[in-house]
């Protein structure tokens, strides 16, 4: 594989990490409930509002 071949593919995994972000924070706010996220070590329940 080559490097320009890596290189989109990583792109195409970031955008996909990126969607399913975003997806479950729109669903976690059309149920109501938190997400459960790791900042600096520590996890925290956070609203999606809080993001």
């Amino acid at each position: 594989m080559s490097d320009r071949e890596v290189i989109e593919m990583q792109k195409s995994i970031d955008k996909g990490i990126f969607l399913a972000q975003q997806r479950l924070v729109e669903r976690a706010k059309l149920m109501g409930t938190t997400l459960v996220v790791c900042r600096n070590g520590k996890v925290l329940d956070l609203r999606p509002d809080e993001l």
